[in-house]
């Protein structure tokens, strides 16, 4: 065997060792990112969910609050009146002001 060949057959063994590192690093990669995609997804379903939560609170209280001025106007509808023409009056002389 001449030494050219010995070269040849020990640069054939290291490419082939980097090969296999190559396909070994992309096959981390691979799995890293997946790892990495679920956990996003975990992440952006749980947002997801507790903004469902908070927007549903916020209608119930909206409700609640839609209610209670009904109640209000209801029972006292001179005070009702009262009160909005003196919200619109200072919401009047704000805008004018603008």
């Amino acid at each position: 065997m001449s030494r050219s060949d010995s070269g040849d057959t020990t640069n054939q063994g290291m490419a082939g060792q980097l090969k296999d590192k190559a396909g070994e690093m992309a096959s981390n990669i691979r799995d890293t990112a997946s790892q990495l995609k679920d956990q996003a997804a975990e992440q952006f379903q749980s947002a997801r969910e507790t903004a469902a939560e908070y927007y549903q609170q916020g209608r119930e209280k909206a409700s609640q609050w839609e209610e209670e001025v009904e109640t209000f106007v209801r029972d006292q509808p001179l005070k009702a009146l009262a009160i909005a023409a003196g919200v619109g009056l200072v919401l009047g002389v704000i805008w004018k002001r603008i």
